[in-house]
């Protein structure tokens, strides 16, 4: 071998028992940090957040870094496929003014709520899970799990979770697309009723309610794309635990400077607190 390679013996088994260079064991370090993050999170995180992640441990690293090692060993976030639309527009209920005009932003709780409906399937027919978002932590304070799409164990049903769940603010609005769960007069009585003002988005314009439909994004792309249920209550128990033991709790948002939504919560009942 030495005589192919043109090297003497002495620099051939140098090299053979040298320690592997600093770059290859950093990159090996760095890997196995990447793959317990992206474990951790339940194998739904992308290069962004796992970078993130990354930073809050200390490590110095560029996202396209992340990016690349987890493109060499086969390390990807979960596909998201395409949301379908599932409310009923057509009804003759009245319609309310887009207030929110696709301005995400809130600097305290219980300004700004979207809610949405999406559907579930299980072995045993589907469910329709509604909820409600706090736009100022992207908490998900309301939600009902339901067999039906009737306006109380849907709309109303969500609503009176978050209520219970988070208190309401003078002016808060609540925006939602046309739906009929949300423009009938069950529910919008049970806005009246708390002084809460009503939004809708415009006619077939999912962009409108954007924080409300990327939710359930994220839920079908991290959760449901990748579960069989065999029935209700199965799907049931999953729900609560990817919103109540995850999504609320640990999983770090973008729009949040990559906080999860219980931070920013403590941060901002911290800030009124102090404000009093």
């Amino acid at each position: 071998m030495c005589q192919i390679l043109n090297v003497s013996s002495g620099c051939f088994y140098r090299w053979l028992v040298s320690p592997e260079p600093a770059g290859a064991q950093r990159s090996k370090i760095l890997t196995d940090k990447i793959q317990k993050v992206h474990r951790d999170s339940g194998y739904i995180y992308g290069s962004p957040r796992i970078t993130a992640e990354l930073h809050k441990g200390g490590n110095v690293v560029s996202r396209s870094y992340v990016a690349r090692l987890m493109k060499k060993h086969g390390i990807r976030s979960k596909v998201k496929k395409k949301y379908k639309v599932t409310t009923d527009s057509s009804h003759s209920y009245r319609i309310a003014e887009n207030l929110l005009q696709r301005d995400f932003s809130a600097d305290a709780l219980s300004q700004k709520w979207v809610g949405d409906i999406t559907y579930i399937h299980t072995d045993k027919g589907w469910l329709y899970l509604t909820t409600v978002i706090d736009l100022a932590d992207r908490k998900v304070v309301g939600w009902s799990l339901s067999t039906d799409m009737t306006a109380e164990n849907t709309s109303v049903s969500a609503m009176k979770m978050a209520l219970k769940n988070r208190g309401v603010r003078k002016g808060l609005i609540f925006h939602s697309d046309r739906g009929v769960q949300y423009a009938c007069d069950e529910f919008k009585s049970i806005l009246s009723d708390n002084d809460i003002i009503q939004s809708m988005s415009r006619k077939a314009n999912c962009w409108d309610n954007a924080v409300a439909e990327s939710f359930f994004k994220s839920l079908k792309a991290e959760m449901v794309y990748h579960r069989r249920f065999i029935d209700q209550k199965s799907a049931k128990l999953e729900v609560f635990g990817y919103i109540e033991g995850f999504y609320n709790t640990r999983r770090i948002h973008s729009a949040l400077g990559y906080k999860t939504p219980k931070q920013v919560e403590e941060m901002l009942l911290k800030k009124e607190k102090l404000a009093a």
